[in-house]
């Protein structure tokens, strides 16, 4: 037990665990889980910016993912991201991972049946055994998705950067592997690199 969930214990509060992905629908790199837990009273003023990733700018992006560390350190929030490969995309498909990193997350952040609640954005679920509701575009509606949102999506495209100086030849540094068309003009010209998503790139690339 670390000692976030220590201190949830002693003062006998009720979480809220916020959970949204980053990066279902690229052509390469990881689908990416961010998971949020915050107190159900959760004062929200104390870091501001935060809503759907897909609606704030990059650089606003790095200054909630900041506050959100700074936070973490002070012990007001816990958050973790965890990425599952083009490999396990490939072979057991988006949900399987998407699931796989959920999982993942709630091992790291150790979250109970009994303290925890789950908000989750679409139609991403938990485990059975949690309590937890779906909110469509919850993202833009519920401030824990979107800061899930938010950790998501900073730390895939901190990878796709990372990865960029080894695959320089198809941008992933510019598009952080969605299929725009010069993405697909590469993978034509270059063929797939170890990170592409085979399954997602055989009936696009061909067509360009």
């Amino acid at each position: 037990m670390n000692c976030f969930t220590l201190f949830c214990y002693t003062v006998g509060m009720k979480w809220i665990v916020g959970v949204d992905e980053a990066g279902r629908g690229p052509l390469a790199g990881p689908v990416a889980v961010g998971m949020v837990v915050v107190p159900a009273d959760f004062d929200w003023d104390i870091i501001l910016g935060v809503g759907d990733s897909k609606k704030v700018s990059e650089s606003n992006r790095e200054v909630v993912y900041k506050q959100a560390q700074y936070l973490r350190h002070q012990r007001k929030l816990n958050f973790a991201v965890s990425q599952v490969g083009a490999p396990v995309i490939d072979e057991k498909g988006i949900v399987f991972a998407i699931n796989l990193a959920i999982a993942r997350c709630i091992k790291r952040l150790d979250i109970h049946p009994n303290t925890h609640q789950f908000k989750l954005d679409g139609s991403l679920y938990a485990p059975v055994q949690f309590q937890q509701e779906t909110i469509i575009k919850g993202d833009a509606k519920e401030k824990s998705i979107g800061l899930a949102s938010i950790v998501a999506k900073v730390t895939r495209d901190a990878y796709m950067q990372r990865i960029d100086r080894k695959y320089s030849q198809y941008g992933f540094a510019t598009h952080k592997g969605y299929g725009t068309l010069a993405h697909r003009q590469a993978i034509s010209q270059c063929g797939k690199s170890p990170i592409h998503r085979v399954s997602y790139c055989k009936n696009i690339v061909y067509d360009i």
